[in-house]
């Protein structure tokens, strides 16, 4: 080998220089100066092979697995094979999956796994502690019930948290609270989205000491939660009964999805309530996927089995980004279900007949793209993403096929939260507009109306995402406010021609203003004509042709043009920014 160095070397230094690069090398070495000029030569030791490294060259077999990693990885084998076998075998008869089978189902292997040797010193057999004991004596404990780690989701990097059931029914101790708390930290730093895969039967009693009322303990879990939410996208997905504590992951998450017949969730168990109250319930009825979806409002939605899950799960993320710096990502546009042609032919005349808003909604989204949360909650308000050429967007959208579109206390409810997490996530909004307003009566007042429909406008109004608001027909009352109508900062109010906004109905607004003057009337026929006739003056005054004529819309668009409207529209507003008072926070939610 042929080596330039600088003229400062002496012959002495030159030829040290030499002696050892021919060593180091393997090779004979030529030390030339500035000048080319011979300086020293080198020879390799006899014997030596080309190269440091491969002087120092074994055999293949030398560099075979070692004792100590076999033992290491036999270790890991009896780790994954998760609590003692009968409890493994229950799990068939539940009809769900090994949690490591589940991951599997979910991940095509995970990225990297955290604390697999929690609690290793406790229970396995090669641990002083435990010689000589059996199965049952040694209290089986491997990973402490609880994974961690981080794994691809289709695409998508995500922390995952799941429990082996088969470990003291998936329960919580203090190495699993450890990792679990770890996961939370790591997920706020990272700014990637959490998967909780949550089958536990909450805190493990029995150990309670030194991780229950901790301050890194078991209530540092909904703390982090409360952090974390807003930050990353939160999931969770629940196979199997979640009490108590448990129960507390699921209603923090941004979305939770429950699975028929496996999953429930309550504040306690059924023997407890019976201990408590003296009901006698089982736990379905209690806290199953149906009581949540249906009528609590704390599940989002509901699979058929695990691989549903799985499904839904994967088409949900598509809509968010990783954290709260980041905008959800766009896909290519496609065509709608159905042609925007048809808009104006869907909505009925009459302002009192009922449709259906998924109609319109499948007119002006990107079709097959309609992705609805709390369907069966709440139903006068659809609440779903969906993709406008490509971009995700979040739809509130009255349904008048469900008690005339009127508000009542659980769609408001469900229409607050859903507005707050997609303004959290930099989802931009979309709200079709055809209601009579909120629900009025003694049954939904003792229900909150008032509290829930105040949540509602405050997170209409505090929403600083590009909010685009639709008067698809009627507007009536305070739902024009709860709709984020002109006075809560959308970026544009836009009417079809079907589009009326005023404080009430015709019919309600005539009975209030001309009551006494009809009744006075006597002649039936006269009477019918002269309510007809101020019937139709009020309407002019509320059509959106006036509200367009008083600047109180932006525009009125035809129909069949809404969807490209509104991909102008969000186009151009991309990156509007808009700034709200200088505050600790609000105090209404």
């Amino acid at each position: 080998m042929r080596v330039h160095i600088g003229e400062s070397a002496n012959e002495e230094e030159a030829n040290a220089i030499a002696r050892a690069l021919a060593e180091h090398l393997g090779e004979e070495v030529a030390l030339h100066g500035a000048d080319d000029a011979l300086l020293a030569t080198g020879n390799p030791p006899e014997g030596s092979e080309r190269g440091g490294a491969e002087r120092d060259r074994k055999t293949d077999a030398e560099y075979a697995p070692t004792d100590r990693e076999r033992r290491l990885r036999a270790e890991i084998r009896d780790i994954e094979a998760g609590g003692p076998e009968k409890y493994r075998e229950r799990l068939a008869e539940q009809g769900k999956l090994f949690v490591r089978d589940r991951l599997e189902l979910w991940f095509d292997g995970l990225d990297f796994e955290d604390g697999r040797f929690a609690n290793f010193d406790a229970w396995h057999p090669d641990s002083p502690a435990v010689e000589g004991k059996d199965e049952e004596e040694s209290n089986r404990l491997p990973a402490d019930g609880l994974l961690t780690g981080g794994a691809e989701l289709d695409g998508r990097s995500v922390h995952i948290m799941a429990n082996d059931f088969t470990v003291k029914a998936g329960s919580m101790a203090e190495r699993g609270v450890e990792k679990f708390l770890r996961l939370q930290q790591r997920a706020s730093e990272s700014g990637r989205p959490v998967l909780y895969l949550m089958d536990s039967s909450g805190g493990r009693i029995d150990e309670q000491t030194g991780f229950f009322a901790n301050r890194e303990g078991i209530g540092k879990y909904y703390y982090n939660h409360s952090m974390l939410s807003g930050r990353v996208p939160q999931i969770c997905v629940l196979y199997g009964p979640c009490i108590a504590g448990a129960a507390y992951t699921p209603v923090f998450a941004d979305f939770t999805v429950m699975a028929e017949g496996m999953s429930a969730m309550a504040i306690a168990s059924p023997r407890m309530v019976r201990m408590v109250t003296g009901e006698e319930i089982d736990m379905e009825d209690l806290g199953g996927p149906a009581v949540h979806a249906e009528h609590s409002g704390s599940a989002d939605l509901v699979a058929r089995d695990e691989q549903h899950a799985r499904e839904l799960v994967a088409q949900l993320i598509t809509y968010l980004p990783d954290s709260a710096d980041e905008k959800p990502p766009r896909t290519d546009g496609r065509s709608p279900k159905r042609s925007p042609v048809g808009i104006d032919a869907t909505i009925p005349e009459r302002p009192n007949m009922g449709y259906d808003m998924h109609a319109v909604l499948d007119r002006v989204a990107d079709g097959g793209s309609v992705f609805e949360l709390g369907a069966d909650y709440g139903g006068e308000i659809i609440t779903a993403f969906c993709r406008i050429d490509g971009r995700p967007v979040g739809v509130i959208a009255n349904q008048p096929a469900t008690r005339a579109g009127a508000i009542f206390p659980d769609a408001a409810e469900k229409a607050a939260s859903f507005v707050w997490t997609c303004d959290a996530y930099n989802v931009p909004l979309l709200y079709l507009c055809d209601t009579p307003g909120f629900m009025a009566g003694s049954g939904v007042e003792r229900d909150g109306i008032l509290e829930q429909g105040k949540k509602m406008i405050y997170a209409t109004s505090e929403a600083t995402v590009p909010k685009q608001c639709v008067v698809v027909r009627k507007a009536y009352g305070a739902g024009i406010y709860a709709m984020s109508g002109p006075a809560y900062g959308p970026e544009s109010t836009i009417a079809l021609p079907s589009g009326e906004i005023g404080i009430m109905g015709p019919e309600a607004a005539i009975n209030a203003v001309y009551a006494n003057k009809l009744d006075a009337i006597d002649d039936p026929e006269e009477r019918a004509a002269r309510e007809q006739e101020l019937r139709e003056e009020y309407r002019q005054d509320i059509d959106a042709h006036r509200m367009a004529s008083e600047v109180v819309i932006d525009e009125i668009v035809p129909p069949s043009e809404l969807r490209e409207e509104l991909i102008a529209r969000y186009d151009f507003y991309e990156d509007v920014e808009k700034q709200r008072p200088e505050k600790k926070h609000g105090t209404v939610l």
